[in-house]
């Protein structure tokens, strides 16, 4: 069903890893944030997502802080839509199975 599904998950594990590295560092808070550069981290497609949900938080000029609330809420989100797909896909085989018996 996904068209590309190993570059989805490596981006995917590389958000938890951009994560995991503000979370270690301890920027989980506006008065504890820290710049991309002092964790090491390039500023890429999985960085730029996380900003874009707001996972990432920017303050000042170059502040960054880890919205923790906000990714276990994006976490949260992506099963729902997986399990939603999941179940689309085995109720369309199902349907499949059916109509083929009874199509005997």
């Amino acid at each position: 069903m996904a068209v590309f599904p190993a570059p989805i998950a490596g981006v995917l594990r590389r958000q938890a890893r951009i994560v995991e590295l503000f979370r270690d560092a301890g920027a989980t808070s506006a008065d504890r944030a820290t710049t991309a550069a002092k964790l090491g981290l390039h500023e890429g497609l999985a960085f730029r997502q996380l900003r874009g949900h707001a996972v990432i938080q920017v303050v000042g000029e170059q502040g960054l802080f880890l919205d923790a609330a906000r990714w276990e809420a994006l976490l949260k989100q992506r099963r729902r839509i997986a399990l939603t797909c999941v179940s689309i896909a085995v109720c369309i085989l199902l349907g499949i199975v059916v109509t083929l018996l009874l199509s005997r």
